[in-house]
């Protein structure tokens, strides 16, 4: 027999895994569209979706859902055991609430120094770090792309999921810089998408999203 304070519990940890995942995905959100005011490179997902952006005249949302829809197609059929509550709304929001954010910081600092740009990338590593390790905690579910190096490390097994995901972050990166060239952009703006701050994602988001896991987002799911 189920007894009402294990009822209330579950409810009582599951409500706060929905509010960590959708906080997460929010504020990670936002940081992208610091990241992208920052013009200083991007994560590797990001950087083939800037490429793409480029060359889809489109909303950043709305193309935002779309590869995301592709990309969830492939989990449904591949593994669907990635899929959860995070998963649709990073879908569905994430792309949203990036082309906001940059549209108002863009209206906001139209024309922003290099020193600005600078500490707007460190912010921007910061907050999504601290987003990612909220949703990540939360266990509802991973982003469609994530879960593409997942499916083929484990499901897959071709090998381990640190390589993979390094293979699969080179293709968004290359991808994306031709897709931005291609679109009519000089070579010499391929570092606004795919630069420092996409070489530091890929060696400092890792412990900074242990960190906040540690010191934030695990202690708040035991409380």
């Amino acid at each position: 027999m189920i007894k009402t304070g294990d009822i209330s519990g579950y409810l009582k940890t599951n409500s706060r895994r929905i509010f960590m995942s959708l906080a997460g995905v929010i504020i990670c959100a936002v940081s992208v569209g610091v990241f992208k005011l920052a013009a200083l490179g991007v994560d590797p997902f990001q950087s083939l979706m800037s490429g793409l952006d480029s060359v889809i005249p489109i909303g950043f949302g709305t193309l935002y859902v779309i590869v995301n829809a592709v990309l969830l197609l492939f989990s449904i059929f591949a593994d669907r055991h990635n899929i959860g509550i995070a998963t649709f709304i990073n879908l569905f929001l994430l792309g949203y609430i990036t082309q906001f954010t940059y549209d108002m910081l863009q209206k906001l600092f139209p024309s922003p120094s290099i020193v600005f740009r600078a500490v707007c990338l460190v912010i921007g590593i910061v907050v999504i770090c601290f987003g990612s390790a909220m949703y990540m905690t939360a266990d509802l579910g991973v982003s469609t792309y994530d879960a593409v190096a997942i499916v083929i490390s484990g499901k897959w097994k071709i090998g381990k999921f640190k390589y993979v995901r390094i293979c699969t972050d080179l293709v968004c990166v290359i991808t994306g810089c031709l897709l931005f060239v291609l679109a009519g952009n000089p070579v010499s703006q391929i570092p606004t998408i795919a630069g420092i701050g996409t070489i530091i994602t890929a060696f400092f988001m890792g412990p900074l999203i242990e960190f906040f896991n540690e010191k934030v987002a695990r202690p708040m799911l035991k409380k």
